[in-house]
């Protein structure tokens, strides 16, 4: 991924919006992908049990979905920092809006720098997850 960094400004937005809504075969296949087997996340009954009116995404399902955003718009090489913070529960049948922003351009070590403010939403415009990344250029040979 090749990124013209001389275009690049502070406000700089990006939005993905993810096409189809979430349901629990996702939280499934990330449950066997990231070993997080947590009944609440799968199990009806277990979520009833426990007060819920059914299962919910993980929490790093939905980070990870977020950080399509910094990854699709400087290459997942270029990501150095990724930072989030919980906010509500992704529930089945829900959709996502993910949102990413640059907040500060800036050269560290001879390369260009530039922090993100990222943000999933749901249909409701409800924040999921909240977080930051920090990108720069890939270096072969070194970080």
């Amino acid at each position: 991924m090749s990124v013209d960094w001389s275009d690049l400004r502070e406000g700089d937005e990006r939005s993905i919006e993810v096409a189809d809504p979430i349901d629990r075969t996702h939280f499934v296949r990330y449950a066997g992908a990231g070993g997080d087997f947590n009944p609440i996340h799968h199990d009806q009954t277990f979520a009833e049990k426990a007060g819920l009116p059914t299962v919910f995404g993980m929490g790093m399902f939905t980070a990870g979905v977020l950080s399509r955003i910094p990854s699709q718009w400087f290459g997942p090489e270029s990501v150095q920092r990724f930072k989030v913070r919980f906010a509500t529960r992704l529930w089945p049948g829900d959709s996502l809006l993910l949102h990413g922003k640059i907040t500060r351009l800036y050269e560290q070590d001879g390369l260009p720098h530039a922090d993100l403010e990222l943000r999933a939403a749901n249909q409701k415009d409800e924040t999921l997850i909240s977080g930051e990344a920090t990108v720069r250029p890939w270096r072969a040979g070194g970080a």
